[in-house]
């Protein structure tokens, strides 16, 4: 597993990457970061771990949110750049998981701030 640098927020975190994922990691650091700083930018929390909580609950709100818009009835939408059978995209149903494992490396990096 490789590692990449990455900055949320203006600061860099090193996080592990499996072989073929930099673009959807990049792409997901991309959204944590868009999404703290609109938080951080609206003024009324300061805070880093409340931002990346608050920034988390969006998220996973955002996702509840297509997965229950979307049809029973129909396939989920699958984005452009997969393909319904590439081996990287998320399954509805290990979008929980997906998460969990995202919260807790969020918690982890957060507590090795304090360490500082």
């Amino acid at each position: 597993m490789k590692q990449l640098e990455v900055q949320i927020m203006g600061q860099s975190y090193l996080l592990g990457c499996p072989e073929g994922g930099d673009s959807r990691l990049l792409e997901a650091v991309e959204r944590v970061d868009t999404a703290m700083c609109k938080i951080r930018e609206a003024g009324k929390v300061r805070a880093r771990d409340r931002i990346a909580v608050l920034a988390a609950l969006n998220l996973a709100f955002d996702l509840a949110e297509r997965e229950n818009a979307k049809p029973e009835a129909t396939t989920p939408a699958v984005p452009q750049h997969l393909g319904a059978n590439d081996p990287h995209r998320v399954r509805p149903e290990e979008h929980e998981l997906l998460l969990t494992s995202l919260l807790e490396r969020l918690d982890e990096a957060l507590n090795d701030d304090y360490l500082i």
